[in-house]
């Protein structure tokens, strides 16, 4: 009888699939309608995707030297904050309605999902957010109603828990910055 030692090419299969998954989940992101965004805990942008470019107007390069901060509008940024506090405590939040700022000034309607990535050790590390313009709908200049109208579907309940879940292989998998 002869025994073989495969541990090394177990070792690079499962590298091999790791590597697929990533590539897999990049081209997700990088291909969505939605703009998606990852900030750090202190607001710093770490990842921006192509529709976030074509929602906002900034490149990529211009978005990594912002903080989440300055694409809040003033009349709002008080609200916005606390629900980004919110997450940090990985709290669960409904998506909702709100502006952001783009490149022109201009105020863009969005729907917001945003969710808490969580590390290793389950502590919140980062917020990752799907934003969807709301084209064709002129932002309102003076208070903002961030409750979806009734028109329009609420997401599932669990749709946080299978986000967080996504965010927790993600991790697992050495996935980083990248919702």
């Amino acid at each position: 009888m002869t025994f073989v030692d495969i541990t090394e090419m177990k070792r690079i299969e499962f590298a091999l699939a790791d590597a697929n998954a990533k590539v897999r989940l990049a081209a997700v992101v990088h291909d969505a309608y939605d703009a998606i965004t990852v900030q750090d805990l202190q607001g710093r942008i770490v990842a921006w995707n192509p529709a976030a470019e074509r929602v906002y107007g900034w490149t990529e390069a211009e978005a990594m030297r912002m903080n989440v901060r300055e694409r809040i509008p003033d009349a709002q940024r008080k609200d916005e904050l606390a629900r980004l506090h919110e997450l940090s405590r990985a709290e669960v939040l409904q998506p909702y309605r709100t502006q952001r700022i783009g490149k022109d000034g201009t105020l863009v309607d969005v729907w917001m999902t945003a969710t808490a990535l969580l590390n290793e050790a389950g502590q919140v590390y980062a917020i990752a957010t799907t934003e969807r313009a709301q084209d064709g709908k002129p932002a309102r200049e003076s208070g903002r109603d961030h409750e979806q109208p009734d028109s329009r579907p609420r997401a599932p309940r669990n749709c946080g828990r299978k986000r967080k879940r996504l965010s927790e292989e993600m991790r697992r998998r050495g996935i980083k910055g990248r919702p």
